[in-house]
């Protein structure tokens, strides 16, 4: 049976946000990725309920929480559906007990006491109960919203950017405790983020949005290892994107912002508009050798000295910038050359198709230009 079902249309400022995927599996941890003001958190709102959308229908197991047409919007509390928001919206003049318990689930009150003080235990709130949000830590605030949404016994979790507020050491912290948590919860979860490695490690699969468009659902590493838009490939960290078209033979791009034909072994839709590389795919040889297979002859433009690695810009012969990433010792190890030769593995040139977002690519074209460490 389906966990979730979300196929929607809701008017905004710009644009319209049109949004379709599915949980297929209770324990699915699904990913929202996206660059900020696509409309993910807006997605988020209209399947809790705290929006509503123009038009669509949202299932949740057997329950339909919205439908345009049938008339049916069940009010928030009715959904079964827990949100954690990004500043996880804790009532100030209550304590963590009567946080938690405010979602608390049960007929009596002393049902919804003892499963209140249940779920702060699991959360390690013990100790705390008497405190109110101001005298907590970000961690802490965080487990006691956690722990206030397990507590109403909720059918689906919602976690829109729950690491956004919170330093580099303790996001790492938190971040393996939720991980550990939505794996017992055995509901699905919709996760919201634009931060790819996030993604990467808490989620099974993930749903691109760009420009308030989705992409089909796909498994977290086809994501990374296969990316079929432009938006996809962006968002998943590629680096070089160029406009490229059918060269004739089959499995070869005329890449026209490289000024170079490259031959790839992946599927090539018909709709072909760009092609994509990792900046960490490429082979280098000191010197120009145009000759080779998908050999791209380049001039150094610059070398910046990364944290753990060295990134070099390279200048294509149409002029365009590509960047490549290696090891500080690889790079030494070649003396400093003014021209290069990057090459590239069939397996690794990626078609993509534009999916409205070929002004996406030439913003992150210029970005690179303009910013190679970003």
């Amino acid at each position: 049976m389906t966990v979730l079902e979300v196929d929607i249309e809701k008017r905004l400022r710009g644009f319209t946000l049109g949004v379709s995927f599915s949980l297929e599996r209770p324990e699915e941890i699904m990913a929202l990725l996206g660059p900020s003001g696509c409309g993910k958190s807006m997605t988020l709102k209209c399947i809790a309920g705290v929006e509503r959308p123009d038009a669509g229908r949202i299932v949740l197991g057997e329950r339909t929480l919205f439908d345009s047409e049938a008339k049916v919007d069940l009010p928030p509390q009715r959904r079964h559906v827990g949100y954690l928001f990004q500043s996880y919206a804790l009532f100030p003049t209550m304590t963590v007990e009567q946080n938690v318990l405010s979602g608390a689930f049960g007929a009596t009150r002393e049902e919804r006491l003892a499963r209140a003080r249940r779920e702060m235990a699991a959360m390690r709130l013990d100790g705390l109960e008497r405190h109110r949000p101001r005298e907590l830590s970000g961690g802490q605030q965080q487990r006691c919203a956690m722990a206030r949404i397990l507590a109403s016994d909720p059918e689906l979790i919602l976690l829109d950017e729950p690491f956004s507020a919170l330093d580099g050491y303790l996001r790492w912290q938190l971040e393996l405790e939720l991980a550990d948590v939505l794996r017992g919860f055995p509901g699905g979860a919709v996760y919201v983020s634009h931060n790819r490695d996030e993604v990467y490690r808490m989620c099974d699969t993930v749903c691109v949005l760009d420009r308030g468009r989705s992409d089909a659902k796909v498994g977290v590493h086809s994501l990374f290892d296969a990316p079929s838009s432009v938006a996809a490939a962006l968002i998943s960290g590629c680096k070089n994107v160029s406009r490229a078209r059918m060269a004739g033979e089959a499995g070869a791009l005329a890449c026209d912002d490289w000024g170079v034909t490259l031959a790839t072994s992946m599927p090539c839709p018909k709709d072909v508009s760009h092609v994509g590389i990792r900046a960490h795919y490429f082979t280098i040889t000191p010197g120009l050798h145009p000759g080779g297979p998908n050999a791209i002859p380049c001039e150094v433009d610059r070398v910046i000295d990364s944290t753990f690695s060295t990134i070099v810009m390279a200048r294509t012969p149409a002029g365009a910038l590509l960047r490549y990433e290696c090891d500080k010792d690889a790079w030494a190890s070649l003396e400093s050359p003014t021209q290069v030769t990057l090459g590239i593995a069939p397996e690794k040139v990626m078609p993509l198709v534009s999916g409205g977002a070929s002004q996406e690519a030439g913003n992150a074209k210029a970005a690179t230009e303009d910013a190679p460490h970003a």
